[in-house]
């Protein structure tokens, strides 16, 4: 260490105003600035490289005194002496603790917080605003309640179970969803650094020793469906009502579509002079592109709902909402059926329906039965092979739905019996 000068005085340090540097040796001076203001700085060489550090104020709140700067350039000076860069070092500490600061502060991100994050980052991929729409409820409303507050990384098995007791044997559908999302979400978490440790929401393993399976709660109950042998008389009376959700339903019930597909249809998707309703891939629940052949009844349909179209809209709804450029209401076709007093039915079940009348009714092919639902038939290796949608087989199938539907219902006719005949009936 080289020998101090003279050095400064307590006194000189208290009192001295005049801007200049003053040396107390060792690499220690006393600097005052052109404002008047006093500060200490450690000067020293590294690598041949003069460096100059700050150490604070020399007079007044938080300063150092003469003693304490020349034991805090002691310090240094020592490091120097090693080969530490004291300003490298301190700079690297400041970064290492603004780093952990805000490490910790990320850590401490809730679940509500966490859930916002993950829909952002995977709404994009889902099918459609009612797939997002049930994502964001049952996160919300079943989970939020229980943890929504928590930090995500201090979430452990007894907050898993709080959320989905209430409803594991009352709604075991969506108990299961629910379960299968927050344990998304954990994940989702993990992968950014947020928590550590095994999901407390996964079921193999773990989840599947505290409740039971969802089959095993209550049977699955399937869409309740029309008979199909009841569709001729049904479509008659739905033909009796007007409005934009009865031709919604009826297209629907002509097409086998989802109710979804239907709602989202657009004009841009519709060759009615090829009697083709391409529905894109990111509309379909297989995110595969599907082909609809139209009949005759399901283009009267259209017909009709051309005359409300908007003509300056290139790409506008086939059955819009009330509210400009927004769909009908997922309700919408469900409140004609209770109209009709039909409101133990769902729209699906017209979908059973049709593949009850055509399996056992018809001879058309299963293979195309099931396509025309947009259901995937085989395994994978048999999927790549089947690149064809058998169009025009679905067409002659969707011809004969409708022309089933459009069937006359049976009547009962009393038939007036001659003498000593006894009496008959028809159906």
């Amino acid at each position: 260490m080289p020998k101090r000068a003279a050095g400064l005085s307590a006194a000189q340090v208290a009192k001295e105003k005049r801007p200049g540097r003053y040396s107390d040796g060792g690499g220690l001076i006393f600097y005052v600035k052109a404002s008047g203001t006093p500060a200490w700085v450690f000067r020293y060489s590294v690598n041949g490289t003069r460096r100059d550090m700050g150490l604070g104020p020399a007079r007044g709140t938080g300063s150092l005194s003469l003693a304490d700067a020349r034991v805090k350039v002691g310090e240094l000076r020592r490091m120097v002496d090693t080969g530490v860069d004291p300003l490298a070092k301190r700079d690297a500490d400041a970064a290492a603790a603004k780093a952990a600061e805000q490490a910790a502060v990320a850590r401490a991100k809730t679940f509500s917080e966490v859930t916002d994050l993950f829909l952002g980052a995977h709404e994009v991929g889902w099918r459609n605003a009612k797939h997002r729409a049930q994502w964001k409820m049952t996160l919300t409303e079943y989970a939020g309640r229980h943890m929504g507050e928590l930090v995500v990384g201090n979430i452990g098995t007894e907050h898993i179970t709080a959320a989905l007791t209430p409803i594991w044997t009352t709604k075991p559908e969506t108990a299961s969803r629910l379960r299968g999302r927050i344990e998304a979400v954990l994940d989702f978490a993990a992968v950014h650094g947020w928590r550590d440790g095994a999901n407390p929401a996964r079921w193999r393993g773990h989840l599947d020793k505290v409740f039971p399976r969802r089959t095993k709660v209550r049977a699955v109950k399937h869409h309740a469906a029309l008979p199909w042998q009841d569709m001729s008389g049904f479509m008659a009376l739905l033909a009796k009502r007007e409005g934009v959700s009865v031709d919604a339903l009826a297209f629907c019930i002509l097409t086998a579509a989802r109710s979804g597909e239907v709602l989202g249809a657009r004009w841009s998707e519709l060759d009615l002079t090829a009697a083709v309703w391409t529905i894109p891939a990111e509309r379909m629940k297989a995110g595969k592109e599907h082909r609809v052949p139209l009949s005759s009844p399901s283009l009267a349909v259209l017909h009709r709902m051309a005359k409300v179209r908007e003509r300056d809209a290139a790409d506008a709804l086939v059955f819009p909402g009330q509210k400009d450029g927004r769909p009908l209401s997922i309700m919408a076709m469900a409140m004609v059926l209770r109209r009709m007093e039909r409101g133990h039915l769902t729209v699906h079940g017209f979908r059973s329906a049709f593949r009850d009348w055509a399996g056992e009714t018809t001879a058309h092919p299963r293979e195309v039965v099931e396509a025309a639902l947009a259901h995937r038939t085989g395994d994978k290796v048999e999927q790549a092979y089947a690149r064809g949608d058998l169009f025009t087989k679905r067409r002659r199938l969707m011809d004969d739905w409708a022309a089933f539907c459009a069937k006359r219902p049976a009547t009962v006719t009393a038939i007036m019996p001659a003498a000593g005949e006894t009496v008959e009936q028809t159906a």
